[in-house]
C-alpha cells in the first residue's frame, strides 16, 4: 500500500508518477543505518579513551600522565600518538576504502556495496572487543574504516535513488540524522559503561557498535536495489519491475525510459576523472573540496572525537566529563532535525552563514575563558564558568549540525551534472576522509601546543569559510540540476567566467544538452 502520493520531476519539468510508498521508506531507514555505525564509532572512540581501565591496558604511559601528581600540563594529558591512532585509524581506512567502494558500488551494486560495509563493521567490532593489545586495536579500527569507506560511498547514492524527487533532500539528510545519532548512542553507552567495576566497561562499548552494524548488514540483506543500479548492471527487466514497486504505480515507462536513456549516456563517458578537471566542472569542483576542507576545520570532529576527553582536560571529573558529552551529543541530534525543516525553506546560503557567525562567537568565548581559567597547572574552572562552556560547546555543535554538517554532503550532490557525479561524490567523500584523519591525528597534540588558543585557529578558518561563502557559494534552493548551469554557474560574477559554450563538447556533454543531467543514475 501507497503511503501518500507526489510526482517526481523529470528533466525539462516533466512529472513522473510516484507516491511515497512502504517500500521507500523502509528501505531508506534500513539504509541509514549505516549512518548510525559512522557515528557510533565517531563518539565511542572519545569516551573509551577517557577510560582510565582502558588507557591504563593500552596506553600505560598516557595513563600515568593523567594520574595525579604527573602533569607537565592540563593540555597535554592526553597528547599521545599512539592514542590519536586509535582513533585516527579508522579515517585513513575509510579513505582507502573509498577506492574500492566506487567499483563495487558501480559493478555490484548499491545493495550488495552496504551488506560488504555491514560485514567489515562486524569483524571490526569483533576485534575490537576482544582486543589483548594495541595491534589487535588498530586492525579492528582498521576494519571499521573500511565499513565507513564503503557505507560513506553506498548508502547517499543508495538514498538518493530510491527516494521520490520532492523528498529526496530529506531522506539524504536521515543519513546525517543518524550519524548525530550514533554519536549520541555511543556517549550514552560511554557513560553507563564508565560505572562498571571490573576494568571491562570499554569492552562493552566497543562491543555495542555491533548493533547498528547488524541493522546496517540486515537493512542491505532486505532491501531491493536501486532501478538505477540494475539498469546500469544491464538487468533492465528486474530494474523496471523494482521501479513499479517503489514507485507504487505501473506508470513508470517515461522514468524508466529516461532511466535507461540516462545509464547508455554515462556509459559513453569513458574518463570521469578526466571530465571532472575540465574547465566547465571546476566551480563545482572547487566548491566540493573547499566545503569538505572547511566542514573539518571548524574544529567539529575534534570536539566529536574527543569530548570527553576535552571535557576532562578542561578540569571536569570523569562522569562530569562524559555526561557533558552527552548534551552536546543530544543537542547534535536536535538539531540536525532543525536542517531537515528548514534547508529547503531558507536555502543553503543563509544556514551556512548564520552558522558561521554563531560557531565564530562560541569558540571565541571558549578560548577567552580557558585563557583566563585553565593554564598548565590549575584546571579550577569554576561551576559557573563550567556550565558556560558547556553551553558554548553545544552553541557551536547546534550551528554545525544545521548547516555545515549535512549542507558539505547535499550541496556537492546537488551541484555535479550527471557525467561527473560518479567521480565527484568519490573525490567528495576521499577529501573528508583526508581532512578527518588530519585532524583526529593532530588535534590532541595542537591541543598541547596551542593550548586554548586551538579554539582561536578553529574560529579563524571558521571566518574564512564564511567569507568563502558569501562570496562564492551560490544558492541552489529548488533549482533543478539540469538548470544550474543556467539559473546558477552562468549568472556568478566569477563562475561565469568558466562556463564558455564552446567548452560543452560531446560526449561528455551530450546528457546535459538533452536533459538527463539532473537524474541521480550516477551519483
Amino acid at each position: 500500500m501507497a503511503g501518500g502520493g507526489l510526482a517526481v520531476a523529470a528533466a525539462g519539468g516533466v512529472e513522473f508518477e510516484a507516491k511515497i510508498t512502504p517500500i521507500v521508506i523502509i528501505s531508506c531507514i534500513m539504509a541509514a543505518t549505516g549512518g548510525l555505525m559512522f557515528g557510533y564509532d565517531v563518539g565511542v572512540s572519545g569516551g573509551v579513551t577517557a577510560m582510565p581501565d582502558f588507557l591504563k591496558k593500552f596506553f600505560p604511559v598516557v595513563y600515568r600522565k593523567t594520574l595525579e601528581g604527573e602533569l607537565d600540563s592540563n593540555y597535554c594529558k592526553y597528547d599521545n600518538q599512539g592514542l590519536q591512532l586509535f582513533t585516527s585509524s579508522l579515517y585513513l581506512a575509510g579513505l582507502t576504502a573509498t577506492f574500492f567502494a566506487s567499483y563495487t558500488t558501480r559493478r555490484l551494486g548499491r545493495r550488495l556495496t552496504m551488506l560488504i560495509a555491514g560485514v567489515f563493521f562486524i569483524i571490526g567490532v569483533i576485534f575490537n572487543a576482544a582486543a589483548q593489545d594495541l595491534a589487535m586495536l588498530i586492525v579492528g579500527r582498521i576494519l571499521l574504516g573500511c565499513g565507513v569507506g564503503f557505507a560513506n560511498q553506498a548508502v547517499p547514492v543508495f538514498l538518493s535513488e530510491i527516494a521520490p524527487t520532492r523528498i529526496r533532500g530529506g531522506l539524504n539528510i536521515l543519513f546525517q540524522l543518524n550519524v548525530t545519532i550514533g554519536i549520541l548512542f555511543a556517549n550514552l553507552v560511554n557513560y553507563g559503561t564508565a560505572q562498571i567495576e571490573g576494568g571491562w566497561g570499554w569492552r562493552l562499548s566497543l562491543g555495542l557498535a555491533g548493533i547498528p552494524a547488524g541493522l546496517l548488514t540486515l537493512g542491505a540483506l532486505l532491501v531491493v536495489d536501486t532501478p538505477n543500479s540494475l539498469i546500469e548492471r544491464g538487468k533492465l527487466e528486474e530494474g523496471k519491475a523494482v521501479l513499479k514497486r517503489i514507485r507504487g504505480t505501473d506508470n513508470v515507462e517515461p522514468e524508466y525510459l529516461e532511466l535507461v536513456e540516462a545509464s547508455r549516456i554515462a556509459k559513453e563517458i569513458k574518463h570521469p576523472f578526466r571530465n571532472l578537471l575540465m574547465r566547465k566542472n571546476r566551480p563545482q569542483l572547487i566548491i566540493a573540496v573547499a566545503l569538505q576542507f572547511f566542514q573539518q576545520f571548524t574544529g567539529i570532529n575534534a570536539i566529536m572525537f574527543y569530548a570527553p576527553v576535552l571535557f576532562s582536560t578542561l578540569g571536569f571529573k570523569n562522569d562530569a566529563s562524559l555526561y557533558s558529552a552527552v548534551i552536546t551529543g543530544a543537542v547534535n541530534v536536535l538539531s540536525t532535525v532543525v536542517s531537515i525543516y528548514s534547508v529547503d525553506k531558507l536555502g543553503r546560503r543563509i544556514l551556512l552563514l548564520e552558522a558561521g557567525v554563531q560557531m565564530f562567537i562560541a569558540q571565541v568565548v571558549i578560548a577567552i575563558i580557558l585563557g583566563l581559567k585553565v593554564t598548565d597547572t590549575s584546571d579550577n574552572l569554576g561551576t559557573g564558568f563550567a556550565v558556560l562552556v558547556v553551553i558554548m560547546i553545544c552553541t557551536f555543535v547546534s550551528a554545525f549540525a544545521w548547516s555545515w554538517g549535512p549542507l558539505g554532503w547535499l550541496i556537492p550532490s546537488e551541484t555535479f551534472p550527471l557525467e561527473t557525479r560518479s567521480a565527484g561524490q568519490s573525490v567528495t567523500v576521499c577529501i573528508n576522509l583526508l581532512f578527518t584523519f588530519i585532524i583526529a591525528q593532530a588535534f590532541l597534540s595542537m591541543l598541547c601546543h596551542f593550548k586554548y588558543g586551538i579554539f582561536l585557529f578553529f574560529s579563524s578558518w571558521v571566518f574564512v569559510m564564511s567569507i568563502f561563502v558569501w562570496f562564492l557559494v551560490p544558492e541552489t534552493k529548488n533549482i533543478p540540476i539540469e538548470e544550474m548551469t543556467e539559473r546558477v554557474w552562468k549568472k556568478h560574477w566569477l563562475w561565469k567566467r568558466f562556463m564558455d559554450d564552446d567548452e560543452f563538447n560531446a560526449p561528455d556533454d551530450f546528457a546535459k544538452k538533452n536533459g538527463f543531467a539532473d537524474h541521480p543514475s550516477q551519483l
